[in-house]
């Protein structure tokens, strides 16, 4: 990299990172919070304790059959037709996993409950997955993680799988840390939350109006660069984590949604919720 090059690197970090603090300063715009409001009429019932618990997938088992270890909270792979797995099932399967120190089988609890019913049989999901259980390096990337998260906190956690395991990409292994973190909470918050492209996408639309709002990104291509479909840096992680932790506040304390509101719910809503920018 040239002179040149890292001046304008350094400039658009500069960029991003303005963008950052006027999104941290401004959190969830009006039409979000609107939206957002929507969704807990709607859905008030089924999350009353603040929790998004009930939350479920779908998923097939069968089209699983090539995985071990399989979680035994999970239906078994020899079942037909399709089976449903929640928030707090996955969540008391990986406690108990983690327990017994069977990392594997909490990885399989939470891929297959992310996957849902996308996963067929040879397809992305099942072959995938087989690919990740069959590196050698596996336990030992998990082990570390799991240690990261207990010792330092989630972006640490991050940091040490993130390109350490073929085929498991943020959008996943944050899924594992997720449930990590409920079993086992991290030595500093914020806890660790589900990050993937559907996510992203809702914060770089905030970007986007707050750059070209505040006029330090006024294109978007720095809401595009920061906030692209994979391949977040641990940086971007914690920003998440913070904007996340700080919009479920709002949302409480605007009345929008009850007091101790966590912020899994508001990531559970979010990955179901859009809404229209103005300009």
């Amino acid at each position: 990299m040239n002179g040149q090059d890292e001046q304008d690197g350094r400039g658009r970090q500069e960029r991003a990172d303005a963008v950052d603090r006027e999104m941290a300063a401004r959190l969830l715009p009006d039409a979000a919070v609107r939206a957002l409001g929507r969704w807990w009429e709607t859905n008030a019932a089924a999350y009353a304790d603040g929790t998004p618990g009930a939350h479920t997938v779908r998923y097939t088992p069968g089209r699983w059959a090539q995985i071990t270890p399989w979680p035994g909270a999970l239906a078994p792979t020899s079942a037909g037709g399709d089976a449903a797995v929640s928030r707090a099932e996955v969540a008391s399967a990986v406690a108990d996993a983690l327990r017994r120190e069977a990392l594997q089988e909490a990885l399989v609890a939470t891929y297959v409950w992310g996957k849902g019913k996308r996963g067929t049989p040879g397809g992305s999901g099942p072959s995938t997955l087989h690919k990740i259980l069959a590196f050698d390096g596996l336990d030992t990337a998990l082990a570390t993680a799991v240690t990261a998260l207990r010792k330092h906190g989630a972006p640490q956690a991050y940091a040490a799988l993130q390109g350490q395991v073929p085929g498991l990409g943020p959008a996943f292994f944050t899924k594992f840390l997720y449930f990590t973190g409920i079993a086992l909470p991290p030595a500093h918050e914020p806890r660790p939350l589900i990050l993937d492209r559907v996510l992203s996408r809702r914060l770089r639309s905030i970007a986007v109006a707050v750059g070209r709002e505040s006029r330090h990104d006024v294109d978007g291509s720095v809401a595009a660069w920061v906030w692209s479909d994979s391949s977040w840096s641990a940086h971007r992680y914690q920003v998440y984590l913070s904007f996340m932790h700080a919009a479920a506040n709002q949302l409480a304390e605007g009345n929008s949604w009850p007091s101790g509101t966590a912020p899994d719910l508001l990531e559970c809503a979010l990955f179901t919720t859009s809404w229209e920018t103005s300009g």
